[in-house]
This record gives structure tokens, sequence and C-alpha cells, in this order.
């Protein structure tokens, strides 16, 4: 009887951006709105000062009745070192370099005398390829590579604060993971939500709070990164870069809020909305006659936008937005 050839297996997974897929479109990085029937904001001060026991940060901005806005406040050391501060970019290669390491230090695992494993990185996925004469073996072997493959990447996605993401036009991408940057920003910006609690008098409702920390947001200089995209980066600035660069754009911006928010209001349900270029925010609360709103899993959401430069008020948004939740062009994210 003749001796039985050895079986050879391949498999191909793709684990990064497909081809063609802009950074720009997926990471949600620029807004291109033009808001010429809004005021635009005006921050007319910004300090920021390095104290014994932390950062302390004062601004000075008009809000949307042109009134002349001011607020203090310092985050702690312990608050800075403990909050996410930097988004590292997105670069396929490195990933790809990370799991080909994993990959292969775990072959040389692997008896030659039972199978042989070749390791091929290409230009969007890594080829494993198991040949052997045992074919219960060689499939072991190449489900477990595979496992192993997925698990590096999940990995390489968690310790970099991305996430997947799926986009409007159903293309399977990364991007930062905004959710997470919000729940670990909250604690950390409590000094800041407080200083903005305070604030407001004592008999107001929450929209007073929300119309000042949204006019304050909105006169935080916006950056356009447009040589992030060009360098395939994030682009995203977590909450306190934000506040210690005083500089951000729409994503950005919207983490922040939501961070600090969430410390006034701990469990009122929170959404941001992903448009194909923008994002802004929504909250539960009782809607008002002319705010702009969404349903979501049984639940309504007044929209609000601490982008900038235009000072959109609290409940309203942009006619491109407008025309985008018409039409249905966006994206629900739950904020937990």
């Amino acid at each position: 009887m003749a001796n039985k050839t050895p079986s050879s297996y391949l498999s191909t997974s793709s684990v990064y951006l497909p081809c063609g897929l802009r950074p720009a479109g997926v990471l949600l990085l620029l807004s291109t709105m033009l808001f010429s029937f809004i005021a635009h904001s005006e921050q007319l001060q910004y300090k920021k000062i390095k104290t014994d026991t932390g950062v302390s940060f004062s601004y000075v901005w008009l809000d949307n009745d042109n009134a002349r806005q001011s607020i203090s406040f310092e985050l702690p050391n312990s608050a800075l070192k403990e909050a996410p501060s930097r988004q590292a970019n997105y670069k396929p290669k490195i990933a790809q370099r990370y799991i080909t390491v994993a990959l292969t230090e775990e072959a040389k695992k692997i008896d030659p005398k039972v199978a042989r494993v070749k390791i091929t990185p290409k230009r969007e996925s890594i080829d494993i390829q198991v040949t052997g004469s045992d074919e219960a073996q060689v499939e072991e072997i190449l489900s477990k590579l595979k496992a192993i493959q997925q698990q590096e990447y999940d990995q390489y996605l968690q310790d970099h604060y991305f996430t997947r993401f799926t986009t409007l036009f159903n293309q399977q991408a990364i991007k930062p993971d905004h959710v997470r940057y919000v729940a670990e920003s909250v604690k950390p910006l409590v000094a800041a939500s407080q200083a903005f609690y305070e604030k407001v008098a004592s008999e107001s409702d929450s929209r007073a709070y929300f119309s000042l920390i949204l006019s304050w947001l909105q006169s935080i200089p916006y950056d356009t990164l447009e040589d992030r995209v060009a360098s395939n980066g994030s682009g995203y600035a977590p909450p306190v870069s934000v506040i210690m660069q005083n500089l951000g754009d729409c994503d950005s911006k919207a983490v922040l809020a939501s961070s600090m928010v969430r410390a006034f209001l701990p469990s009122t349900k929170m959404i941001m909305v992903f448009l194909p270029n923008h994002a802004l925010l929504g909250i539960a609360l009782t809607p008002m006659v002319d705010d702009r709103t969404i349903e979501y899993e049984g639940d309504t959401y007044v929209l609000y936008d601490p982008t900038g430069p235009a000072l959109i008020p609290f409940g309203q948004v942009s006619e491109d937005t407008e025309r985008h939740i018409v039409t249905g062009r966006y994206q629900v994210e739950v904020v937990e």
C-alpha cells in the first residue's frame, strides 16, 4: 500500500482595514459643516498653570447670548495620571508585526516531525500554512494558530484603545474606543464637572448645565486634523488631552462632554451619534417642543453638538446634521 501524501492546508485571514478605506471616514476625524446661520464661539482666555498638586485651568469665553462666561478648576496629579491621555495612530503594519511575532513563537513549539508551519505576512493579512501527514493534527494546529491570531489582534486593539467598527457603507474598520474613553475619564474629570455644576444656579434645571458646558466646549479651538488624516492616524484626542492642549475635533469633544455629563448624571442614558464625517451626542431627557430628538431602542434622546465653533444650543443641530438624521445616515453607540 502506497504511503499517504502529506496533506497541506492553507488559511488566510484579514485583520486590518480593508484596502482603500480612508481613515478620515473610518475614524470620524473631520467635520465639514458650515454654520453661516449661527454665531461662532469665541474663547477670550485660556490659562494652564502647573501647581504642586496638579494643573490649574481657567477660561473666559462668550456664550450663545454673547455673554461673558468664566470658569476655573484644577485637575489633581492623581487624576492626570489615571486618565488615558494619548491615542496611538492605527498602523496596520505594526498590528501585523505584533500578531506575526506571537504566531511565530507558537509555531516554534510545534515538533517539525508532527507538522511544519509557515507564517507569511502579506499586505492586508497573515497566511498560515500547516503541512503534515496526520490530517486531524494539522487541522487542530491550524485551528489553534488561527485562534491565537484572533486573540493577539484583539489584545492589540485593547492595549491601544481601538475597537472594531462597521461603517454606514458596511465596511469593517477600526476606530478609537470612544465608550471606553468615556468610562475611564469620568472620575479624573469630576473636579471639572463639579466646577460647572457649582456655577449653575441652584434652582436651574439640567438644561442650564448643558448650555454652559456646551458653550465652553464649542469655544475650545477646533482641530481640523488634516495632517493626521494624511498619516493614517486616529487624530482623536482623549478628554484630558483636549483640556491640556486646548484643542479638539468633533469626536474628541463629544467624548469629553460625555465624560463630564456622566459625572453630573451618572445613571441617565446617553448615546454617541456618528454621521459619515461627524459626531454628536444624545441624552435621554424629557424633550421640549423645539428639541431635535431621535428614537433609539424605545428611548427618546435630545441631541446636542459640542463641536463648535458654531454656538448651537442644546437640543438643536446644524442643517447638515439634520439632513443626515432625516435620511437615516447615522449610527448610534450607547455610552455606558
